[in-house]
């Protein structure tokens, strides 16, 4: 893949707007999210109110880096497949959230001893993250 022609604004663009659908996704289910975590507002409140303002805001700056990855890979996923579209976006975002993400959650909570609700709500919001992702790079186009 030739950098000098990547849509670096296509990337920009998807990364900003699953940021953006993550703070909704999570803020709308908020209470079922905490209790698949088994734990209560307060307790949560509690933990933020020990960290310091770096390590409060570093889990955001970390998902807002992930969907800039995942916006990259998914572009030279469209660069190689040959095609720039909203639906092989769609697809390939689909496909790669069903085989790597899942999968990858599944897995680490089983092992974790997480409630399975965990396992949906944080795949649930992966999947919305990635399918917006596709459809923004497959729909920028090179």
């Amino acid at each position: 893949m030739n950098f000098a022609s990547v849509n670096f604004i296509s990337i920009g663009i998807a990364a900003v707007a699953a940021w953006l659908f993550g703070g909704v996704y999570y803020t709308a289910l908020s209470k079922p999210w905490l209790a698949a975590q088994g734990k209560t507002l307060e307790q949560c409140k509690a933990e933020q109110a020990g960290k310091s303002g770096a390590a409060k805001v570093m889990p955001f700056i970390l998902v807002f880096v992930a969907e800039l990855i995942i916006a990259f890979t998914l572009y030279g996923i469209l660069v190689h497949m040959g095609t720039f579209t909203i639906r092989a976006g769609l697809i390939s975002a689909a496909f790669c959230w069903f085989g790597f993400v899942l999968t990858t959650i599944a897995s680490n909570n089983a092992f974790g001893g997480k409630r399975c609700m965990l396992t949906v709500l944080d795949s649930g919001a992966w999947l919305g993250a990635m399918l917006i992702i596709g459809a923004i790079v497959g729909g920028m186009g090179r």
